[in-house]
């Protein structure tokens, strides 16, 4: 075997015993679930913004950011739900390149995995200690999870994962929402397999152990656009396409119809300046249509404290991607106060 075992890493629950959530924390982590919960299954007529860089780079500067969310969350509370994203595992189409904080806590470093458990869990803690958000982080490794499993209350699944029986299975036993993303070809009908995956019960081998799930009604569609086999992106956020999402929905019987859109990737051309039209568009569509308007449960924004993106090096600036291009404070404030005054 072409592998070199470099060590034996923590398992979750010791991880998780050296740095705890407090019983307080814990309990108001209660109280968010439910907030969140309520949006997805319709109790609630709040939005949800999942929102925050393309990747959690440094944690100052993640952490600043989150600050700031927390008093634009004040003045939208009654109309917008925000979910911080903290995304510490970065997905790479070649296999190449930064993969996050999980493998890279220092970005200018060499990978160091048991220094990146530690780390991705210290910022997520340290996001809810100062801000009282529970945030959003990507499930890049189902076997993962569990480091962050207390502490996590919305995980999403990337379009490269969402036909992985693993990870489709692994969100059968979550009981957050979860949002699984259309593959990066645009095949709807393998989203709603997943989707319908994560909502039933199974049987099956995680982290050596044989597992029951009761299933997930809050799993759901994220859409983020597609490319075609000519390498061209996109869109479909436009009201012919939630439109037909909805119809779907409505023949599959599936719980909790909803869906969240991804308004940068393909939807956007990975053009990160495009994001606020396409969140107005949107919602144009649902004052058009009350069944698009009960389907949208809110949308995906990458955002961070500057606009663009950089390479990595010494010399970065801070509060600014190192993966793909995210919308700067500025816009990401108005955007948000937008919203707000179009529900």
């Amino acid at each position: 075997m072409n592998m070199n075992f470099i060590r034996k890493l923590p398992i979750p629950m010791d991880i998780k015993a050296e740095f705890p959530l407090s019983p307080a924390l814990a309990s108001q982590k209660e109280k968010c679930d439910r907030e969140i919960a309520d949006v997805f299954s319709g109790r609630s007529n709040r939005l949800a913004l999942i929102i925050g860089p393309c990747s959690a780079d440094r944690e100052d500067a993640v952490i600043e950011y989150i600050c700031r969310l927390r008093d634009l969350q004040e003045k939208v509370k009654d109309k917008v739900l925000i979910i911080p994203r903290i995304y510490t595992n970065k997905p790479r189409t070649t296999g190449d390149g930064y993969k996050g904080m999980l493998h890279q806590p220092d970005p200018t470093e060499a990978p160091d995995l048991l220094r990146g458990i530690i780390a991705i869990r210290k910022i997520h803690i340290r996001a809810i200690e100062e801000t009282g958000f529970f945030c959003a982080d990507e499930m890049l490794y189902p076997e993962n999870y569990r480091y962050l499993s207390d502490i996590l209350s919305y995980v999403a699944i990337g379009a490269r994962s969402v036909e992985n029986q693993q990870h489709r299975l692994t969100a059968s036993g979550l009981d957050i929402p979860v949002g699984l993303k259309n593959p990066t070809g645009g095949d709807i009908s393998i989203m709603m397999n997943s989707i319908t995956a994560a909502q039933h019960p199974h049987a099956f081998l995680y982290r050596g152990w044989e597992v029951q799930t009761a299933g997930n009604p809050l799993a759901h569609a994220i859409l983020r656009g597609y490319v075609d086999k000519h390498g061209k992106s996109h869109p479909n956020y436009h009201y012919e396409d939630l439109r037909g999402l909805y119809e779907v929905y409505a023949e599959s019987g599936l719980k909790n119809m909803g869906v969240i859109v991804d308004t940068n990737h393909a939807n956007s051309g990975k053009d990160y300046l495009e994001q606020p039209r396409i969140v107005k568009e949107v919602l144009h569509s649902c004052r058009h249509s009350a069944d698009v308007k009960k389907m949208v449960k809110g949308f995906m924004i990458e955002s961070y404290l500057e606009d663009g993106c950089q390479k990595i090096g010494s010399d970065a600036i801070y509060g600014k991607s190192i993966t793909d291009p995210c919308l700067g404070w500025e816009k990401t404030e108005r955007l948000v106060l937008d919203i707000a005054d179009l529900l």
